[in-house]
């Protein structure tokens, strides 16, 4: 059950109240539970009606049991039974969901691995990075990466959905990230070889968006591929610029194209790579205007600056930031702090 983030105290408890509970047990138990709440409902309305002095043509059209020893135990055992009938189901279903809990805590510790607790350091550049699933498991999956010939790697990518089955699908396209980026790493092969893979063994209803970017850190050129996701920002002495999509979001046809394009991140300027989830929980109609006055505020302090933009009232989905900031031919290094 979710109820809305922003319900109060009373209004949450009444929800929780007149919540049916049994709508969430599969369809045989279900019904076995209602058999014993009505066994237990007929228990006391047999008693509610012999505490009172019923008139004789009401009592007539009551259906009541006889006033005897033998009725009185059969109440009992009515009451009885419906109660344990009750209680077992119950039970199974508390140790049924108490099993999904323990899953997805192993699941949660696993994708914590999976996703990178510091951030490489690369001289001349530092990296801050923010990673806050909405539930125990995220659909969200970052990674930096060393390439040979002094490039490195950024791959941000959004799996549709929430919870377990976006966090599978994301660490699949982690390993296929990986993979290819061992053998021999561009945005556009990444690109192409990952959305074949989605669109032939993911779910139709199943998708991500992502971004691949490799840094050349000798130059500070940029060559990435977009695919349907949010666009990243630079900031560079005052002004913006967005790399906008270069193609469809990854799974949906195994035949889309992608354009590789090339920018440059000059010494002072700062990458911004993000999910949908940091605008989503921003309140504000143009949520993009938000994140480029943050960073105007104070360019040192621009992660805390996100960090405060986020709503609670408003978060409804994963949310992960990478920040990547060009400090000219200095070795200094940053590293990234990730937050459950």
């Amino acid at each position: 059950m979710e109820l809305a983030k922003s319900a109060g105290p009373l209004r949450r408890s009444l929800q929780y109240a007149f919540y049916d509970w049994t709508r969430e047990m599969p369809r045989s138990k279900r019904i076995i539970t209602y058999v014993g709440i009505i066994l237990q409902g007929y228990a006391f309305y047999f008693i509610l009606m012999w505490a009172f002095t019923l008139p004789k043509w009401l009592s007539a059209n009551l259906l009541l049991l006889p006033r005897r020893p033998v009725s009185y135990m059969l109440v009992f055992l009515f009451f009885y039974i419906g109660y344990f009938i009750q209680k077992g189901m119950l039970t199974s279903e508390f140790v049924r969901k108490t099993q999904l809990e323990k899953d997805q805590i192993a699941a949660q510790q696993i994708q914590q691995t999976l996703q990178p607790q510091e951030l490489e350091k690369l001289p001349g550049y530092e990296l801050e990075a923010f990673y806050k699933p909405l539930r125990g498991v995220g659909g969200d999956y970052f990674d930096v990466m060393e390439l040979p010939g002094n490039r490195s790697l950024f791959a941000l990518a959004d799996v549709s959905g929430k919870g377990m089955p976006a966090a599978l699908l994301a660490a699949n396209i982690q390993a296929l990230v990986r993979s290819i980026a061992n053998v021999g790493c561009s945005p556009l092969a990444l690109a192409n070889q990952i959305n074949k893979h989605l669109s032939q063994y993911s779910p139709i209803d199943r998708f991500a968006t992502a971004v691949f970017i490799v840094l050349s850190r000798n130059s500070g050129e940029l060559t990435y591929v977009n695919a349907g996701h949010n666009a990243p920002i630079i900031f560079d002495s005052g002004s913006t610029t967005f790399l906008q999509a270069t193609g469809l979001p990854l799974g949906l046809f195994a035949s889309a194209e992608y354009e590789v394009r090339t920018t440059v991140l000059n010494p002072g300027g700062t990458l911004l790579i993000f999910t949908d989830g940091l605008p989503d929980s921003i309140q504000d109609e143009h949520p993009e205007d938000r994140i480029c006055k943050a960073f105007a505020e104070s360019a040192e302090r621009m992660m805390t600056n996100l960090k405060l933009l986020v709503d609670p009232k408003f978060n409804e989905d994963d949310v992960t930031v990478l920040l990547v900031k060009r400090v000219g031919g200095s070795s200094r290094g940053g590293t990234a702090a990730k937050e459950p």
